[in-house]
This record gives structure tokens, sequence and C-alpha cells, in this order.
């Protein structure tokens, strides 16, 4: 895409606009969905339960968006994109979530993380493949770089069975899918339309499921404000910020610059958990902003 100096509204198609602004957006998601642990951890110690997290998570986002989206006019998704932001957000995000959650029953937490990282890369081979979207030996290096920089990151115990390794890798399948078709809705949706659909989508399954287990609810004042903040800062602001980013940059490189979120949550886990950064974490982490500064470079 050619440079431009203009304005990119949230709500419309993002036609023209610099990589360095993708960069930026794409960072501020990784961010956001970095202190998405913290955030959990904070929940569940109040007692609330996983499904009922994900479905408060996704119904105060939707209602969010879906006022913001009333106030400010927006035009919503139709026809055949509406049809397509719903499937990303009823299968493919909720079917990410249920293999991510379903791997850790059957794999360490550090495994099935890592397996998950593996989206980045998969989608930078897909997005050769399927898109035509060059794929140079920079650019490769970046990924495998940033890949290697996550594991030292992630570390811990790599055990689990067979079962959990086929639930991690589908995790990050559906993911590098997910990815690579909201890299082609953002051409023709805007980032505010097309992260409200995906929510509300998710939140209705999300509702269902909440429905017939009829989870725990957070229990304390502390629980709530964990959720709110889910909501707000790991799943629009998050949401919102990935899909500007993605409009403006390839999927293969938006995917490489959000390895990203194990990173601040590293850094988040030491101020506000007291979990301790380790010489492994931090070579890993630099070993990640290294491989970005060299993307960004060739971008």
């Amino acid at each position: 895409m050619p440079p431009s100096t203009s304005s990119q509204s949230a709500g419309a198609p993002a036609t023209a606009s610099t990589p360095l602004t993708g960069v930026l957006y794409v960072a501020l998601s990784a961010a956001s969905f970095g202190a998405l642990p913290i955030f959990i951890k904070i929940a569940y110690a109040s007692g609330a339960e996983p499904v009922a997290v994900l479905a408060l998570r996704f119904a105060f986002a939707a209602l969010l968006m879906s006022t913001i989206m009333l106030a400010k006019g927006l035009p919503w998704p139709r026809g055949k994109n509406l049809l397509i932001l719903i499937c990303m957000g009823g299968l493919g995000y909720v079917g990410q979530s249920f293999c991510f959650f379903s791997a850790l029953n059957y794999a360490s937490a550090g495994l099935v993380s890592l397996l998950l990282y593996l989206y980045p890369a998969l989608v930078t081979v897909l997005g050769a493949i399927f898109l035509r979207q060059r794929l140079s030996r920079f650019k490769f290096a970046a990924v495998m770089a940033a890949l290697a920089g996550t594991a030292l990151i992630i570390g811990g115990d790599a055990g689990g069975s067979l079962q959990g390794v086929v639930l991690g890798i589908s995790a990050a399948l559906i993911y590098s899918i997910y990815i690579l078709v909201g890299s082609r809705m953002m051409r023709a949706e805007g980032a505010l339309p097309a992260a409200t659909v995906v929510m509300l989508s998710a939140a209705g399954v999300f509702a269902v499921m909440a429905a017939i287990q009829q989870p725990v609810l957070p229990g304390s004042a502390s629980g709530w404000l964990a959720v709110v903040a889910i909501a707000v800062v790991s799943t629009v602001i998050a949401m919102v910020s990935f899909f500007a980013g993605l409009a403006r940059l390839r999927a293969s490189d938006a995917a490489t610059i959000s390895t990203l979120e194990p990173l601040v949550t590293v850094i988040l886990a030491a101020f506000f958990l007291g979990e301790p950064i380790t010489p492994m974490k931090l070579v890993g982490g630099s070993i990640i902003l290294i491989a970005l500064v060299v993307l960004a470079r060739t971008r």
C-alpha cells in the first residue's frame, strides 16, 4: 500500500496508510492481549469459571462496540462479508478458544502456549501459498527468530499427550486462518464494524454455552473489575487495534508483531504478580524485539 499522511477512520476500510501505523496498531493490540492472563488470574481468584469469564467478556465487549457503532452511525457489514465475519466470531474465535482451553487438559501450559505461537509461521506460509504474499528470506528469518524468542520466554515443562499436541496445533491453525480471512475482510470493511460483528457472534455462542453449563460468576468486586478490564482492554481495544493494523499490513507481518504478547505478559506478571523475570526470558524478549525491528526495516 502506498504511504499516506492522511488519517484513517477506524470505522472505514483503510486504503492508504504508512506501514508504521499498522505496526503501532498491532503492537497496541499485542500489549492489550498480553494483559489478558493477568486479568484472567484475578477473575479466577474471585471464583469465576472459564465459561462465565468468556461469556461476560464478549457480552460486555459486544454491548460497548454496538453502542459505539450506533453513536457514530457507522454502516453495518452486509451480505457475504457479514456472513464471513459471523463465521470468524462464532466458529473461528470460539473454535480457537475451545481447542486452546481443551489442550490444557492434556498438555502442559508451556507446550500449549508454544504450539499456539506457531501461528505467525503458519500465517506466513499459508499467506505465501494462498494469498501469493512474497516470502523473503529476511521475513522468514524474522518469523523463525520470533518463534525461538517465544519459546525461550514461555519455557517450562513441555510434557503432554498426542491429543494435547493435536489440539494445540489446531488452535494455531484455526487462528492462522482467522487472521488470513480477516486480512481480506479489512480491505472491504472497517475495523470497528468488523470487530463488532465478530464480538457479537462470539458472545452469542458463549452465551448459549453459559446457559447450558450455568458457570460460577465472579464473587468479588475485584473479580468483576477484572472481567470489565478483559472486555474493554483485552477485547475491544485489542481486537479493534489488531483489525486496524491488519488493514495496513500483510497478515504475516501482523502475526509476527503479535509475538510481543508473551513478552508483555511476562513484564506485567513481574510487576503485578511478583513472578520473576529469568535470564532466559530476557534473552527471548530481546530476540523478539530484534526480529520485529528487522521486520519493520524490511517494510
